[in-house]
């Protein structure tokens, strides 16, 4: 199990992580925008949204720092886009550590299968830290 920051920007993701990885000399990051995720009925994209990076990630300094731009249904405040994301191979130590971290808390999204994951849950714990738990076996 493993722990690292994932940082939620405001529409300016792709410039900061272009940033990042030249300021940290990084190997130029793979980016993927919300246009480029299967299609969703219940979630449809606007053109401005399509050109949203919905994931990437760099490794600094030994870590990995993962970034997206904040969705149009998760409004994006500054002070409050830092979570931390927790990924097991174990898939009943994501379940244990998710049902563990909602107890007073607010389930953004409950424990489901998505297209990069068998296993994604997205909470804020009662002292108000975001952690997305992710299974990191067999992806799709």
């Amino acid at each position: 199990m493993s722990v690292q920051a994932y940082l939620n920007f405001n529409g300016n993701c792709r410039e900061a992580v272009e940033f990042y990885a030249e300021a940290f000399g990084t190997e130029k990051p793979r980016i993927l925008s919300f246009g480029e995720m299967p299609s969703n009925d219940g979630f449809p994209l606007t053109e401005e949204t399509k050109n949203l990076v919905m994931h990437a990630e760099l490794k600094i300094m030994g870590s990995t720092v993962m970034f997206s731009d904040a969705p149009p249904d998760m409004p994006f405040i500054a002070g409050n886009n830092i979570s931390l994301i927790i990924t097991s191979s174990d898939m009943e130590e994501i379940k244990a550590t998710f049902h563990k971290l909602k107890v007073g808390g607010t389930v953004v999204m409950d424990l489901q299968e998505t297209f990069w994951s068998k296993c994604y849950g997205f909470i804020i714990d009662q002292f108000g830290i975001g952690w997305q738990l992710s299974y990191d076996g067999q992806k799709h």
